[in-house]
């Protein structure tokens, strides 16, 4: 959640604080708009682990804040943030698959087969495959690529 350093000043120590991701309460960006989505993370979890620095700076001390948490616990990582994130040389691997025209199923099966334990979805194939097309036509919306394109 947290972290900070020894500044120097008296009572300032290195720390870190962890928290259950789903810890939080989701915010609406904008009142205005009406809520679309209705399903979330966030569900307020009490989980909180505090480190911070021992006087020498040798060794971490650890103090369970809350050990509780409001939610059942999840049996596999699947879909867990942590776990199914794409490293660089699976972005570069889809995007080089995205520039051969190959599906995006085609291109997780073959993350799949290169990685056993990972947990990647297809909706992250897809959103890195969006990536690299808005990196490839830069500020220009779709249509002005399309016009520069055919021009």
């Amino acid at each position: 959640m947290r972290s900070g350093r020894d500044t120097g000043i008296r009572g300032m120590t290195s720390f870190v604080l962890i928290y259950c991701e789903m810890s939080g309460q989701y915010r609406i960006r904008k009142k205005d708009l009406v809520r679309i989505v209705t399903n979330n993370r966030k569900c307020r979890c009490p989980f909180k682990l505090r480190t911070k620095l021992v006087v020498r700076g040798e060794q971490w001390m650890v103090k369970l804040i809350c050990e509780s948490h409001n939610h059942a616990l999840v049996k596999s990582l699947v879909e867990h943030l942590y776990a199914s994130r794409l490293t660089k040389d699976m972005k570069i691997i889809i995007g080089d698959m995205t520039k051969s025209m190959i599906k995006p199923r085609n291109i997780l099966l073959t993350l799949k087969e290169h990685n056993d334990k990972s947990y990647t979805t297809i909706k992250q194939i897809y959103n890195a495959r969006y990536t690299y097309h808005s990196s490839i036509r830069d500020n220009n919306t779709e249509i002005q690529q399309l016009m520069q394109l055919l021009e």
